[in-house]
């Protein structure tokens, strides 16, 4: 098979738009064989954005030559070949309206997109950008954005492609072909192609790989883990004392690197914590940047547990940090460990892929979403075959890709459990197998709570517990013991249960059950009370579409989306001020209420009948999947009343919605206000020792406020009570690395979008990114002034060559923009929300840190308001007891993203000015691990950081 890899370069991307350089590269048995290249006059003005992008100017096309010629010298290269391009899409439709122009027949042949095969074969690709791909590869790719670079590139990448598609079992092939077969697709062709070759050359090997079911599979049946040390083995490995053994890992860790910083503040930390857990003592500890945490209660509790044999679980806010356990810290502690131990991982139930689901996906074709459902079922089958954990977190999926997942996930309500013939094969219950057998699970914040409402029957039983990122504790308290319901999961659920007289569970079963020799005289009777839900189920539809539709109308009217960090409308509801028409949504719920029961007491009858008969009839599957779904509705029915009636006290009640998607986007919540409770009762009266620890936890160098909201009390005599508080000195210089410049006479804000503010901002900051020659994290607390921000600052200083990147404008994944911004020697990156915390730039990456509002809650956030209501009723200022402590906390995590290890040195400018003017600014300030702070006027401003920067 011979390919032709195709890359224009252009003045744009509408159908106006002209060519300016082609890059061509035929392929021959997996070798280039040749390559064309020229420049092409557009006979227009190459515009400046694309100049900036490519380096391809108005005077270099002056001499090139026309499309004409061009076209002339590339038609006979395309002969007999299928063409190749990443993004293929806009390449093909450069050269179809090239070739008709010029008088050519357009082409006719094959076309495949890189991007496709990448997602297929490649399935944990984080990012399908050419460079990061090139990257990846160990491509060089020396001039990006040039056409005949990218198609060189390309090549090089689909050559590799070719590499590993040949590579993959033949069953695999064999499975990639079943599903895109019948599709008329140019790639269903080519993979057709390839296995009918590997058909021709390969016999299934038996040993190579793991079968099962027509799959390949990375993993044997669980269960079997053998016995891993002695009791003997234990006692000796441990030694005599906690800090003998301790003094023995220290070795072990100096023998391992190279470059070993000994860490006082982290050496302290593992004492407070071994103390902790053998006094069966609470400890708050706060740890900051640099300390090395993670080993810092990682060694002590697994020393704890194996001396005493007792579980240890750890819990961190965010699966990003439960992954950088699994993958960095646990292996490293492996290695220098004197005595093996075993820790697991385990997440929330629908992180991992239910293996019956996802075979009757395939097998049926389920694919609702075109060519996405069939890219990402591909990506999958190839992930299988690599995949030790069948976790979505080592995926990437494409747009549709999420949706895709929610159908294959595993669940509780359409588990088979032992009767699945995928049992001993099944992620999840592999996970749950793991964290029985394992001396430290490590789980999340979220799912601690799922456990605690599933009463315990989630996670082995444990008595020790590690609490990271504790400063989300009580904030992921108030989340999962709440109420959430979304309109799309509500109108999902009905869908799946009927979409139309062919698509939907019951449609299946109703077929299913007619096409069955055992169902007799039965089908019948079943059939028509499946015919009769029909109506029932349409029903409800409608009255939710038209509630939701209203429930949009009301958020929409009352609430202005900028006032949010989200840009999401917010409104909260009271039951002594509901709006004039709340009657008329009562009724609508009432019906849903109604029918709502008829349709599951009917559902429940006939699932009960159908689960005596289901082995016989064949429709195991479809039963337990049609139970999930009639679970899930009784979920939402319930949510649903139990928002409307509004009936507890201790609940805040709200309806936040976008500004696009409209009412599908609307989502109901019903929070606690109060979980400090639910918490004592739950946690703190229940575990032995429970460590919390953060580098956020104290606010004036006291922890009372963190105490407070988790409902502990710290006592006079702190060795001796139940909760101990300790804060750990920084490991960083904060005196020479970091200075804090506070402009005093800059303009105060008046209103979101103040147009007085923006400007300075705007210029400011631009003035500041020049001299600091990009490198700059600007910390916002709303959209809308990001993004007029970044429209100022990209106008400025784009003829300086500094990139100006925007959260929610340039990408909204965090971690792309992250890196992005790490590959580009001159940027300036502003984020919102997601940026104050979380995020690692050390190095020469990150030299300046603009933070521009200090990051208060909105006041009118329904949950903040209620809380404030709470201190009102006690005769306390909410404004100081909670407001100020809450923005504290968040302003240290953004103060935090500065310095990240002893070599980094930079800038932090805080451009509100109530820092130094108003009575609570010095909280703000005193909170700081100790950087050198100034304050000056605008005009000094620049002189004081072209001098600090100078000394870096």
């Amino acid at each position: 098979m011979k390919f032709a890899v195709l890359d224009f370069e252009t003045t744009g991307s509408q159908p106006g738009d002209e060519i300016i350089q082609v890059g061509l590269v035929i392929i021959e048995q997996f070798e280039i064989t040749d390559r064309y290249t020229s420049l092409v006059n557009p006979g227009i003005s190459i515009p400046s954005s694309i100049t900036t992008l490519t380096g391809i100017t108005n005077e270099m096309v002056v001499d090139a030559p026309s499309l004409d010629q061009v076209m002339s010298d590339m038609f006979p290269l395309l002969f007999d070949c299928v063409l190749v391009a990443h993004q293929a899409a806009f390449d093909l439709s450069f050269l179809q309206r090239g070739l008709t122009r010029t008088g050519y027949p357009p082409f006719s042949g094959r076309v495949l997109d890189t991007m496709d095969m990448l997602r297929i074969l490649f399935p944990s690709i984080s990012s399908l950008q050419l460079s990061m791909v090139a990257a990846l590869f160990g491509i060089d790719h020396e001039r990006p954005h040039q056409a005949d670079s990218d198609a060189e590139v390309t090549a090089l990448i689909w050559i590799h492609c070719l590499d590993r598609l040949l590579g993959l079992p033949l069953l695999t092939i064999q499975r990639l072909n079943h599903i895109f077969e019948n599709g008329n697709t140019d790639l269903g062709w080519f993979l057709d192609e390839i296995c009918l070759y590997k058909e021709s050359v390969t016999s299934v090997d038996m040993d190579t790989n793991r079968y099962f079911r027509q799959f390949t599979l990375n993993v044997t049946d669980w269960g079997d883990e053998d016995e891993l040390r002695t009791e003997f083995e234990v006692t000796e490995a441990l030694g005599a004392s906690f800090q003998a053994f301790q003094q023995g890992l220290k070795s072990a860790l100096q023998q391992r690197f190279e470059v070993y910083e000994d860490r006082e503040s982290q050496d302290q930390m593992i004492l407070e914590v071994e103390k902790s857990l053998e006094a069966d003592q609470h400890l708050m500890i706060e740890a900051g940047t640099g300390t090395g945490k993670s080993l810092g209660y990682l060694i002590p509790s697994i020393y704890y547990g194996l001396k005493y044999e007792k579980k240890v679980v750890v819990s961190t806010h965010t699966i990003n940090l439960q992954e950088q356990l699994r993958e960095r810290d646990i292996p490293l502690l492996k290695e220098i460990f004197p005595v093996p131990f075993r820790a697991a991982v385990l997440k929330g139930r629908s992180h991992y892929l239910c293996l019956r689901k996802f075979e009757t996906k395939l097998t049926t074709r389920d694919y609702e979403n075109g060519r996405e459902d069939p890219i990402t079922a591909a990506q999958m089958v190839v992930w299988l075959s690599e995949t030790e954990h069948g976790d979505e977190e080592e995926l990437h999926f494409g747009n549709k890709g999420a949706q895709f997942w929610y159908s294959v996930a595993s669940d509780t309500d359409s588990c088979l459990n032992r009767m699945c013939p995928w049992y001993k094969k099944c992620f999840y219950h592999r996970a749950r197998n793991d964290a029985n057998t394992a001396d430290v699970i490590i789980t999340n914040h979220s799912l601690l709570f799922t456990d605690m409402k599933a009463e315990n029957r989630l996670l082995p039983s444990y008595k020790h517990l590690v609490i990271d990122e504790a400063h989300h504790f009580e904030e992921v308290a108030s989340k999962h013991l709440g109420i959430e319901l979304h309109a799309s999961a509500f109108y999902h659920s009905l869908l799946w249960l009927y979409k139309d007289n062919r698509s939907g569970q019951l449609p299946m079963l109703r077929f299913r059950l007619q096409k069955s020799d055992e169902a007799g005289e039965r089908a019948a009777a079943w059939s028509q009370t499946i015919d009769g839900l029909f109506p029932k189920i349409i029903s409800i539809k409608e009255d939710w579409e038209r509630l939701s539709e209203a429930l949009y109308e009301l958020v929409s009217s009352r609430s202005d989306p900028s006032q949010s960090e989200t840009s999401q409308y917010v409104l909260r509801l009271k039951p002594d001020t509901l709006p004039a028409n709340w009657r008329e949504l009562l009724i609508m719920e009432d019906n849903i209420y109604l029918n709502a029961n008829e349709l599951l007491r009917t559902l429940d009858k006939l699932l009960n009948e159908l689960k005596e008969q289901q082995d016989g009839l064949g429709v195991q599957g479809l039963v337990t999947d049609l139970n999930g779904t009639v679970k899930e509705l009784y979920a939402h029915r319930d949510a649903l009343h139990f928002f409307m009636k509004m009936a507890d006290e201790g609940y805040v009640y709200w309806v936040e919605a976008g500004t696009y998607a409209k009412a599908k986007s609307v989502q109901l919540n019903s929070v606690p206000t109060d979980v400090s409770g639910l918490l004592q009762q739950h946690f703190f009266e229940t575990k032995d020792s429970i460590i919390l620890t953060s580098a956020t936890l104290s606010v004036n160098k006291s922890f009372q406020y963190s105490a407070e909201q988790l409902g502990l009390a710290i006592p006079e005599d702190e060795e001796t009570g139940k909760l101990k508080t300790v804060q750990l000195p920084s490991p960083f210089n904060y005196r020479e690395q970091a200075l804090v410049v506070i402009p005093r006479d800059f303009p105060t804000i008046k209103g979101a979008g103040d147009p007085v503010f923006i400007e300075a901002l705007i210029n400011s900051l631009s003035d500041v990114a020049q001299v600091t020659k990009g490198r700059m994290l600007v910390l916002c607390t709303s959209n809308r002034m990001l993004k007029l921000v970044h429209a100022g600052m990209k106008e400025k200083l784009s003829p300086h060559g500094i990139t100006v990147l925007g959260q929610g404008v340039d990408s909204g994944n965090r971690s792309k923009l992250t890196r992005m911004f790490q590959d580009n020697k001159m940027c300036v990156l502003l984020g919102t929300s997601s940026f104050w915390e979380g995020v690692d730039i050390p190095g020469d990456a990150l030299s300046c840190l603009a933070i521009i509002r200090l990051p208060f809650q909105p006041p009118n956030h329904p949950l903040v308001e209620a809380k404030c209501e709470n201190i009102k009723k006690r005769n306390e200022n909410p404004f100081m007891k909670f407001s100020v402590p809450q923005a504290v906390i968040r302003f240290k995590q953004g103060f935090g993203r500065l310095v990240r290890r002893a070599s980094d040195k930079g800038i932090v400018i805080i451009y509100d000015t109530r820092v130094i003017e108003t009575y609570y600014g010095k909280h703000f300030l005193y909170s700081l691990p100790g950087p050198k702070i100034e304050h000056m006027t605008c005009e000094q401003m620049l002189p004081r950081i072209e001098q600090w920067m100078g000394g870096a």
